[in-house]
């Protein structure tokens, strides 16, 4: 009998737990997702004052009287900072960049985790140690370092040429990239050096092994990191808005554009909806993305996440 109570008793203080965190979960939900659908909101609002005037920025009201595409189609076809289809413009800035960047990076870092993890030699481990404590620093520290070195051969927005401003932005994004080869590292660690070694024995190079091995059997990982590389160019602001600059408008990625509306040198609080639109339009393909490759980023997370 006194067993029954314990096991009784334990099972009502794990359900209470059960539904303690659930409860919690729950909240956070709500907490999380309250702003994300006030903005998808705002993005369709489609309202207008007694005499006619489109109202552009933040009501009172969560949920919009009427709804409408209004909204995108203005952002898609006003001028904005002298600049005639800007957010198209901006659109397309991003997407190059982030197409680029992503080629770049995911090539450089699953090189850095073959040779890390394959290819044995003096100081490897130390280089190791050394990359996991830098990593541990925001990249942000060193933006100042590489906006200097960017200005000084040519390639911010306050060059000669702002046009060379997107060639150093790629190169902001891209150079470093070998360093955060952790996860890719402990995906090839999974993979059979036996494989490596054999293939040695039949005269192939480390190039030749990496090309037609490796990368063949690496799909999640390679999947994974492109994803990380492309994610990053395309949603960050604090890179783009110091090397592009503040008076190079037709260079401006996405998320400095759209800043630029509501806080920019000439900000307009009736632009809000649009942003809210633009902010809609950049979250589709991240969001697409991770629907359709989500299996594969799983794959590639667990598996890289094995000690090296």
């Amino acid at each position: 009998m006194s067993m029954n109570k314990k096991t009784r008793s334990k099972s009502k203080t794990e359900r209470a737990s059960l539904i303690l965190t659930y409860f919690i979960l729950i909240i956070l939900s709500i907490i999380w997702l309250v702003p994300l659908v006030w903005i998808v909101l705002s993005a369709f609002r489609c309202e207008y004052q007694a005499d006619g005037t489109f109202i552009g920025t933040v009501t009172s009201s969560f949920f919009p009287k009427s709804y409408g595409l209004k909204n995108f189609t203005d952002l898609f076809t006003s001028k904005y900072y002298g600049v005639e289809n800007a957010f198209p413009k901006w659109l397309l800035n991003t997407l190059m960049i982030a197409i680029i960047d992503c080629i770049i990076s995911t090539f450089l870092v699953l090189s850095v985790a073959y040779c890390m993890s394959k290819l044995k030699f003096r100081m490897r481990k130390p280089f190791m140690n050394i990359t996991m404590i830098i990593g541990l620093f925001p990249s942000f520290m060193s933006m100042i370092a590489i906006y200097f070195l960017l200005k000084s051969i040519g390639l911010t927005g306050n060059a000669q040429h702002p046009e060379y401003s997107i060639i150093g932005l790629i190169l902001a994004y891209s150079a470093g990239a070998g360093m955060g080869f952790q996860v890719a590292k402990g995906f090839f660690d999974v993979i059979p050096n036996a494989l490596v070694e054999s293939a040695k024995l039949d005269g192939c190079t480390n190039f030749q092994i990496f090309m037609k091995i490796i990368l063949p059997l690496a799909k999640p990982i390679i999947i994974y990191q492109a994803l990380m590389a492309f994610t990053g160019p395309w949603m960050d602001f604090i890179f783009a808005k110091v090397i592009i600059g503040a008076d190079n408008a037709p260079y401006w990625t996405v998320s400095v554009g759209l800043y630029s509306l509501l806080f920019g040198t000439h900000p307009d609080t009736n632009l809000f909806t649009q942003f809210a639109a633009g902010c809609v339009i950049v979250a589709i393909p991240i969001v697409t993305l991770f629907m359709f490759l989500q299996k594969y980023y799983v794959e590639g997370v667990t598996a890289g996440a094995v000690k090296g």
